[in-house]
C-alpha cells in the first residue's frame, strides 16, 4: 500500500475508535434506540438519492426474481447490522458498558464471522485461524471477568451479542457479493430506521423520544452528524475505496487499530481507567483476532469463502464488503 493509503486506513480506524467516545457523549442527549435510528436516518436518507439501486451476485434467473432477492439481501444485512449490531451496541453502552471496552469487545466479530462462514459458506478454518479464535475467546472471557467485578454484566453481554450481529451481516454481505458495496450499504443503512424507531417507541416511550428531540441543541446535532456522515458515509466510503484498491488481507488488519484508538480516546476524553485484567484481555483479544485475520486463507472446495473476517460497516464499522 502506498503511504497515502496507509494514512487513510489509519485515519478511518482512528475515526471509528473515537466514535465510541462520541456515542458515549451522545447517549447523554438521546435514548439509545432513538440515537441509533437517527444515525441511520441522517446517513441514509440523503444518500439514497445519489446512488443507484443495489445489485448483488446472488440474484435470480428472471428480472423480478433477481430484484426480489436483491432487496432480501439488503433487508437482511440492514437488520443484522443496523438493528442487532448498532441497536444492541448503543443499548449496551447505555447500560454502562465503557466506550473503550466496547471498542475492544466488538472485535470478537472476527470469531463469529469465521464460525458463521463455516456454517453458511462452507469455509473450514485452518489451525492457525482456529488458534487465533481460541485466544480471542480467552480474551473475551478475561474481559467478562473484569467487567463482572467492576461493571454491569448486562451491558457487556449486549455488546457481545452486537458482535454476533456484526458477524451475521459480514457473512450475508459476502454471500450477496454486491457489485457496488457502497451503494449496497447505503440502502442497507436505510432499512433499520423504521424498526429502530418502532423499538424506541415501544421500549423508550413517546415522551422520552419527543423530549430528546425537542431539547436538541447544536451539540446533539453535531453528534448525530458525526456518527452519520463522518464515521458512516466518509468512513465506509474510504474503506470501500481501500478494499477496491488493495487485497482485503492487506486492508482488514488495520481494523485492529480501532480498539487502540477507542481505548486511548476513552481514557483521554472520558477518564476511563484500564485495569490490569483489561490490558490482559486487550492483548489476548487483539492478538487472537490478528492470528485469525492474518492466517492464510483455507484452500478448500467451497465456492463461497470469507477470506478475511473483516468488519462490516461502519464503521466502527467497517465492513466485510471487500471487492473480490
Amino acid at each position: 500500500m502506498r503511504p497515502s493509503h496507509i494514512a487513510l486506513a489509519v485515519l478511518v480506524t482512528a475515526i471509528w475508535g473515537v466514535n465510541f467516545v462520541v456515542i458515549e457523549v451522545g447517549l447523554d442527549h438521546f435514548p439509545p434506540l432513538l440515537f441509533s435510528a437517527l444515525r441511520f436516518l441522517v446517513a441514509a436518507a440523503p444518500a439514497v438519492f445519489f446512488v443507484g439501486r443495489p445489485k448483488v451476485a446472488w440474484g435470480g434467473s428472471s428480472p423480478a426474481r433477481s430484484k426480489w432477492r436483491t432487496w432480501r439481501w439488503v433487508v437482511g444485512v440492514g437488520l443484522a447490522l443496523g438493528v442487532m449490531k448498532f441497536g444492541l451496541l448503543f443499548v449496551g453502552m447505555n447500560q454502562g458498558m465503557p466506550a473503550g471496552l466496547s471498542s475492544l469487545v466488538l472485535q470478537i466479530q472476527a470469531v463469529f464471522t469465521a464460525l458463521f462462514a463455516f456454517v453458511a459458506l462452507g469455509e473450514r478454518p485452518g489451525r492457525i485461524r482456529l488458534a487465533g479464535m481460541v485466544v480471542a475467546l480467552a480474551g473475551i472471557g478475561v474481559a467478562a471477568v473484569d467487567e463482572g467485578t467492576s461493571g454491569p454484566l448486562l451491558g457487556f453481554t449486549l455488546v457481545v451479542v452486537a458482535a454476533v450481529g456484526w458477524g451475521v451481516s459480514n457473512v450475508l454481505t459476502r454471500k450477496a457479493a454486491p457489485s457496488a458495496p457502497f451503494t449496497f450499504m447505503v440502502w442497507a443503512s436505510a432499512v433499520p430506521v423504521l424498526p429502530l424507531l418502532a423499538l424506541s417507541l415501544a421500549f423508550e416511550g413517546w415522551d422520552r423520544d419527543t423530549q430528546a428531540l425537542a431539547s436538541l441543541d447544536w451539540t446533539g446535532a453535531g453528534i448525530v452528524a458525526f456518527v452519520a456522515w463522518v464515521t458512516t458515509l466518509f468512513g465506509f466510503g474510504a474503506w470501500s475505496f481501500l478494499l477496491r484498491s488493495h487485497p482485503a488481507s492487506s486492508v482488514a488488519p488495520f481494523t485492529l487499530l480501532v480498539p487502540v484508538f477507542g481505548m486511548s480516546s476513552a481514557a483521554l476524553f472520558l477518564g476511563e481507567s484500564v485495569s490490569p485484567l483489561r490490558w490482559c484481555a486487550a492483548a489476548l483479544l487483539v492478538g487472537g483476532v490478528a492470528l485469525s485475520s492474518l492466517a492464510p486463507a483455507p484452500r478448500d472446495r467451497a465456492v463461497h469463502r470469507v477470506d478475511t473476517p473483516a468488519p462490516a460497516l461502519p464503521v466502527e464499522d467497517h465492513e466485510a464488503h471487500a471487492s473480490r
